[in-house]
């Protein structure tokens, strides 16, 4: 039987955080490093590692490190462990010490049978605290994790024209690289002016982005050494210096494109593929926020990443080292990237990790960092149990203007659900104490947030409560959650739907951020229809003037190019955000409507619904496979590659399935269960309207 595979170890989370400190500090705006605005960790300097083996023969060993090392068998320091070690029958205990001060100090070993895998243990402290040690996947003895590069393919631009001694290049809609430059001629100063739409890379006084660089006599062709967010860039010379022609090396992380849907709207379909592109660009070695601007790891918009990712990519590595790397080092000083909720979306990321995957061995493997920081919230609770911002915390929940001291209604939720997590995986992993602890405090939050904030008069739950007193303001905020996340019964959510999330009166909501929760709640309630009219409205709005990918925001009362603006500067807005391609979530989980019902899909459970669509056919990718749906006004067919499912659906008249029998359940709601994989299942039915 063939071995496991040597790879890669180091000190867990070590490889995440080095790789997130790299990814942050490349941001920049007009040449100025802007560095993060929280705490920002690093590796571990030296580590140590250990591990015991028996060996029924002598094998030859080789030991490779990230950095400089020292290799102790049986207390003997070895000479020379690179080129290989005999270590002789019997039980032998291995030590090995790696330093670097700039890199992740990493360890590679390769024999017979000694390797270096999950059975190694680490530790940064002496001869006490061992951990089991980190793995990423890197298998090759050649690239240890600090060389972690993603792929990069040339591509030319769709246009080229010269003009008052500038060359203006448009690579057809907006992408990620580094320029390259052809063809050089001359010496001196080549300055490029960078722009997601033409008015930026026309304008270098106001740009984001720019880069000036030095050519010599001897430079017949050069790669800028920053990778820039683009569609278009401007690019003029000194007198003397001549290009002859710019070509961009696009760089991208290789993803499978496994989540599908095409439909009878062809403005859908366009808003379907421009999110999945927007949403690619957005998945590099992390989950970012945007690829221009920011370029930094944000859990919040970290979560809605992890959600859409099932439904297109279902890529499990960078979930895992988004998540790894938000969560950081001990000790925790600040909530993640400051700010309160976004700590509380670490939790929740990690609870529909475990649904959507089944995976709980990576559970386990956080779930000793999940206890430390559910215990920092729970420092930062009031008497009531309830959090509240903090000296240095950033209450963020939406850029809504809103009050947002005291405990609110949104952030008790997020705090709650967060509660339920740790009491749920404590139940999972054995841990009866953690269990024990947590859960009076989880079922005392919820009871208290139902008491509390529900204001029946106004069919609402409130905004707050500020220095003991009720603020009876009301946003969709915390209504949209209590759609989402169980805090509203079936009456309740009725009442929330009227008077709040379809309520004129009520804030309107207007980034793509909050209109994921938005119209996910409206989903919810049954109201598809109405979300395709906002889907093909709001990111219709965009495609209409010209995007190519979705934005951060986006206000249809705002004239062009003063859509480009944000946070007082003339082209602050990111146009290329990840949140924007919510429509990537709420096609896959409320039109073609697979859900897991159960941990990593073993049972799957599709509930379609075409809002409005004359028909509509996807795949939405599961850890087996991908589930297909197809939906007209007639029928539904669906198949599922592992496992067992169920399909619900209305029908106004007896639904027929042929010799799969249908079970009625109540208000012509019907299912049918899916007993064999592999299997197309058809369904004849009635709509409803």
């Amino acid at each position: 039987m063939e071995s496991k595979r040597a790879e890669w170890i180091f000190y867990p989370g070590d490889f995440e955080i080095w790789l997130r400190r790299e990814v942050e500090f490349r941001r920049d705006e007009r040449r100025i490093t802007i560095p993060p605005i929280w705490r920002v960790d690093s590796p571990y300097t030296a580590v140590r590692f250990r591990r015991t083996v028996h060996l029924e023969a002598a094998e030859s060993v080789v030991f490779r490190a990230n950095g400089e090392f020292m290799l102790q068998i049986d207390g003997v320091t070895m000479n020379s462990p690179g080129q290989g070690v005999v270590i002789q029958a019997g039980e032998h205990s291995i030590f090995v010490q790696v330093h670097h001060f700039t890199r992740v100090p990493s360890l590679f070993v390769e024999g017979p049978t000694v390797k270096s895998d999950h059975t190694w243990e680490v530790s940064h402290l002496w001869q006490s605290g061992y951990v089991k040690a980190g793995r990423a996947g890197f298998h090759q003895q050649e690239i240890p994790p600090s060389d972690f590069r993603l792929d990069t393919i040339e591509i030319e631009p769709v246009n080229a024209v010269s003009n008052e001694g500038a060359l203006l290049i448009d690579f057809g809609k907006e992408t990620f690289g580094y320029v390259q430059l052809h063809d050089i001629r001359g010496q001196g100063k080549v300055r490029l002016v960078y722009g997601e739409s033409l008015e930026e890379a026309n304008d270098f006084e106001h740009c984001e982005t720019y880069d000036i660089v030095d050519v010599t006599s001897l430079t017949t062709s050069l790669t800028l050494s920053r990778s820039r967010a683009l569609r278009y860039v401007r690019i003029t010379s000194d007198e003397g210096v001549s290009i002859g022609s710019v070509t961009l090396l696009y760089e991208y992380l290789p993803l499978t494109y496994r989540g599908q849907f095409k439909s009878s709207n062809e403005k859908l379909n366009q808003i379907w593929e421009v999110s999945s592109y927007t949403f690619h660009l957005n998945t590099r070695e992390f989950f970012l926020d945007g690829i221009k601007r920011d370029r930094w790891v944000w859990s919040g918009d970290a979560y809605q990443s992890y959600l859409m990712n099932y439904y297109l990519f279902f890529d499990l590595p960078v979930t895992q080292r988004t998540m790894i790397a938000l969560r950081g080092k001990d000790p925790i000083e600040h909530h993640l990237n400051t700010i309160m909720d976004y700590t509380l979306y670490w939790f929740m990321g990690l609870e529909d990790y475990y649904q959507f995957t089944g995976d709980l061995s990576f559970i386990r493997d956080q779930y000793d960092s999940m206890l430390r920081l559910i215990k920092f919230c729970e420092s930062r609770s009031n008497e009531d149990g309830m959090l509240e911002g903090q000296n240095g915390d950033w209450v963020f929940v939406d850029w809504a203007d809103m009050d947002k001291e005291g405990a609110l209604a949104f952030e008790q939720m997020l705090y709650c659900l967060s509660l339920e997590s740790i009491v749920r995986f404590a139940e999972l992993l054995g841990d009866e104490a953690s269990g024990d602890y947590y859960r009076p405090q989880a079922e005392q939050l919820r009871k208290k947030i139902r008491q509390l904030f529900w204001d029946e008069e106004k069919g609402a739950y409130i905004h707050r409560i500020i220095n003991g007193s009720l603020d009876a303001f009301v946003t969709k905020h915390p209504n949209m959650m209590a759609v989402l996340y169980g805090f509203a019964d079936a009456k309740q959510m009725n009442r929330v739907k009227e008077q709040v999330l379809l309520n004129p009166s009520v804030p309107k909501i207007t980034t793509p951020y909050m209109r994921f929760y938005e119209l996910a709640a409206l989903c919810e309630v049954g109201e598809q229809s109405f979300v395709l009219h906002e889907m093909l409205d709001y990111w219709g709005g965009m495609l209409d003037l010209g995007a190519t990918s979705f934005w951060e925001e986006y206000d249809p009362a705002i004239p062009m190019p003063d859509q480009y603006a944000m946070y007082g500067r003339k082209y602050g807005k990111s146009l290329c955000h990840a949140w924007g391609a919510s429509p990537i979530y709420l096609i896959g989980r409320y039109y073609l409507g697979v859900t897991p019902a159960r941990p990593g899909y073993e049972e799957v459970f599709i509930r379609p619904a075409l809002g409005g669509l004359e028909w509509m056919e996807g795949r939405v990718p599961v850890p087996a496979g991908e589930v297909y749906v197809f939906m007209n006004r007639k029928s539904i067919r669906c198949s599922i590659p592992a496992g067992k499912g169920r399909l619900q659906f209305r029908s106004r008249h007896e639904p027929n399935a042929g010799q799969n029998i249908i079970t009625m359940l109540a208000d012509d709601w019907y299912e049918l269960c899916i007993d064999v994989p592999g299997i197309t299942y058809e369904v004849v039915f009635t709509p409803m309207d």
